[in-house]
């Protein structure tokens, strides 16, 4: 007989966490007035029954079943493993506007042109909306089946119905159901909704892709247990003010989870970029001062991305320190490094350090590009427009190796970069060792006095020939501002005057 024990509590009706007594604040889902009084579910004895199917050993498990299909978007079937797993289901989730619509209305039209049928449900457009922006982005096709439920039961209606291959919905917080407490979008709904559409797509080998929101702290809404039902969870990324956009794999069991593909909204929709190295650096005819070019590492993917500093006489006391693309206190780390291990005295000047591009540089491995932008600057001397610099600065001024530096050269070098400075990959290594790899000039560096030596940044001259001359010493290496010292002499006057004592 099974055993069941039975309790009264107190249980909230968004996430279903229990309590003994009775709380305003839900404890688990931080939701006020969600927590009522009712019966704790019943812990009942689990009896074993007859399985539908018997297990098999691994191997004779036939893998045709779950041959990958392409979706039809480059990049996205990179992100993905090169494609669509049958049965898979796909959790897109980003900020509002980004495109998350609109790119997966152009895989579901691309799925469809191939002949394959697929179901395109929208909880937040009406029909004629989504037809209006198909037309507009041409993604129009026979295949491709529209409605707008915010149903569960219809949606699941209309796949025993259309029955596609491909099944999109817009948006997971939008469709609801009447067994489920809540309301559409809460914590509840959201993954009876989601634990449904997992089930169908198992049993039938379709193929869903899900729109989910996110928090205003960037999270997935909904409960955690969203992201472990799907099989891959995508990260839509992007700046409003830019048109580039990047898709990342944060969960993937068929495929690589660092995996990354980049896209550019344009008037007619969203379109690949699968070079998108050209769109972070500037075109200049001549080499400017305060200018390098790194190479970062998005997923796998190597990335160009040119990092730009201006540095300028201050009269503030604490001199500006400005920052977009690049975290605020990488640059504070990396300025005390040049300032200290360089011999570049920044104390008195403004340095402003940005990317081009609008991209955002987080890889440690764009240090030294960072550290040799601000020597440029500071010396208003310009590096070679073919030079790049990779290498991760510690606080003793020495470079550390990156992952991915040999992947990193061969895209350089792909790109027509001919001079790199990199860390040294041994201790064993020479100091100041240079070969010669895909027609690029490799100098292997320890420290990043050495580094700027190369480059012939440090204050007192290089080992490099230039015909552009550097700054004048004092204007690197000075004394603190006159301010300050005609400053210290004025208050000692005053008290002078009022204590009228020697004051030194």
């Amino acid at each position: 007989m099974a055993k069941t024990k039975n309790r009264p509590g107190f249980v909230c009706t968004e996430c279903g966490w229990t309590s003994a007594r009775w709380v305003g604040r839900c404890g688990e889902c931080q939701t006020w007035g969600s927590v009522v009084e009712e019966g704790a579910p019943k812990l009942t004895q689990v009896q074993s029954n007859v399985p539908e199917s018997k297990a098999v050993p691994i191997a004779e498990v036939s893998a045709r079943a779950a041959t990958r299909a392409k979706t039809g978007v480059g990049e996205l079937d990179r992100v993905l493993g090169d494609g669509l797993v049958p049965g898979a289901v796909v959790l897109l989730a980003g900020e509002p506007g980004v495109g998350k619509s609109t790119l997966l209305l152009e895989v579901a039209a691309r799925w469809a042109k191939a002949g394959r049928r697929t179901l395109y449900v929208s909880g937040e457009e009406s029909a004629a909306q989504v037809r209006l922006r198909a037309g507009r982005t041409d993604a129009l096709a026979e295949e491709l089946y529209l409605a707008a439920e915010t149903d569960l039961g219809t949606v699941l209606g209309h796949i025993e119905e259309v029955e596609p291959s491909l099944m999109v919905l817009d948006s997971v917080q939008t469709v609801g159901t009447a067994e489920a407490d809540g309301s559409p979008g809460g914590v509840t709904q959201v993954r009876e909704v989601t634990g449904a559409l997992v089930r169908v797509a198992k049993r039938r080998g379709m193929a869903v892709m899900i729109v989910g929101h996110v928090t205003k702290d960037g999270n997935i809404a909904g409960p955690r247990l969203l992201e472990h039902l799907v099989d891959v969870v995508l990260a839509f990324e992007g700046d409003k003010h830019s048109g580039f956009r990047m898709v990342r794999a944060t969960k993937n069991r068929f495929g690589p989870a660092d995996e990354v593909g980049c896209f550019e909204m344009a008037e007619n929709g969203i379109i690949e970029v699968p070079d998108p190295s050209g769109l972070f650096t500037s075109r200049h005819d001549e080499p400017v001062s305060g200018t390098c070019v790194t190479v970062t590492l998005e997923g796998r993917r190597p990335l160009l991305a040119e990092l730009q500093a201006l540095v300028a006489p201050s009269n503030l006391q604490s001199p500006r320190r400005t920052t977009h693309g690049i975290e605020s206190s990488r640059l504070a780390m990396v300025l005390a490094v040049v300032e200290r291990r360089g011999g570049i005295k920044l104390y008195s000047r403004d340095v402003y350090a940005s990317t081009v591009g609008g991209a955002r540089v987080s890889d440690p491995g764009a240090d030294l590009a960072i550290a040799v932008a601000v020597a440029s600057a500071a010396i208003n001397k310009a590096v070679p427009r073919s030079l790049i610099a990779l290498g991760e600065i510690g606080l003793a001024g020495e470079l550390r190796r990156v992952p991915g530096t040999e992947r990193r050269l061969s895209e350089a070098a792909r790109l027509g970069f001919t001079e790199a400075v990199v860390p040294t990959e041994s201790s064993k290594d020479r100091v100041g060792r240079q070969e010669t790899r895909d027609g690029m000039t490799v100098h292997r560096v320890t420290t990043l006095g050495q580094a700027l030596a190369v480059l012939d940044l440090l204050p007192s001259g290089g080992s490099r020939s230039t015909d552009r001359k550097p700054e004048a010493a004092e204007d690197t290496i000075a004394d603190p501002p006159l301010l300050h010292k005609e400053r210290l002499a004025q208050v000692l006057q005053e008290l002078e005057r009022q204590f009228g004592s020697e004051t030194g």
